[in-house]
């Protein structure tokens, strides 16, 4: 007869234990992740940044309401061609029609802005509906590109609301700028790059757009500004990460 310890347990077999709670904790951490997106490196503030990081002659290109098929692999070629990054808010409608210039804007090392689902006014938005937005928006962006990080989140239209805190609370930057050249309106290269080199200032962030219509003399104009702008001792760089 085989030798039984006490509780009826034969020698050696330990007893066993439900995995349910462990997979349950597992499962909520997991969804949290999937919903939060990675963990970003600097902790954001409900700040709106408009400076860059370094001040001093730099200037940071920020480009809105993309991705855009027409001008925005055009647009990619120009800042390749003279290394220059910049920061891209990505509406989200657009992001889920044409992922796949998502992913060349990633691949070629620039910064993903979220600019919202469906551009939208949110200024008098609850915060619970402003999240449920960001929250879909940066999904759809990390479906066009796993593990995207977005550092930054524009306010459609500079219309903050509550917008702001509730991107800092998940982990994005508030992102404005100090110089506008109203490029959403018809207007000639000749004439932004005349309002971008007289208007840029020491760390100014430029708001510009890639996307929302014809896009092309604003992609001209960028081709002309970028070595004008160097050979007056001015560099590119990205904007603060905090406020």
């Amino acid at each position: 007869m085989s030798a039984i310890t006490h509780r009826g347990r034969r020698p050696g077999r330990r007893p066993r234990r439900s995995w349910v709670p462990l997979m349950l904790s597992v499962a909520v951490c997991l969804s949290a992740v999937t919903l939060a997106g990675p963990a970003q490196a600097v902790p954001a503030n409900d700040t709106i940044v408009d400076s860059t990081r370094r001040g001093g002659n730099t200037v940071a290109l920020t480009f809105d309401d993309g991705p855009n098929p027409a001008d925005t692999p055009r647009l990619l070629e120009v800042l390749r061609q003279h290394r220059v990054k910049a920061v891209f808010c990505l509406w989200g409608d657009y992001v889920l029609a044409h992922p796949d210039i998502v992913r060349a804007i990633a691949a070629d090392g620039h910064v993903l802005c979220n600019h919202s689902m469906h551009h939208d006014d949110m200024a008098s938005w609850e915060p619970e509906r402003v999240r449920a937005d960001l929250l879909q928006t940066s999904a759809a962006i990390r479906r066009a590109v796993p593990g995207a990080r977005i550092p930054y989140f524009r306010a459609p239209y500079g219309s903050w609301g509550q917008s702001g805190t509730v991107a800092a609370d998940l982990g994005m930057q508030p992102l404005g700028w100090r110089l506008a050249v109203a490029d959403w309106e018809p207007t000639p290269a000749d004439e932004l790059v005349r309002r971008i080199l007289e208007g840029v200032t020491p760390g100014a962030v430029v708001l510009l757009h890639d996307g929302g219509g014809d896009r092309s003399p604003t992609v001209d104009a960028v081709e002309r500004i970028i070595p004008d702008l160097r050979s007056r001792g001015w560099r590119f760089d990205l904007p603060a990460r905090r406020g």
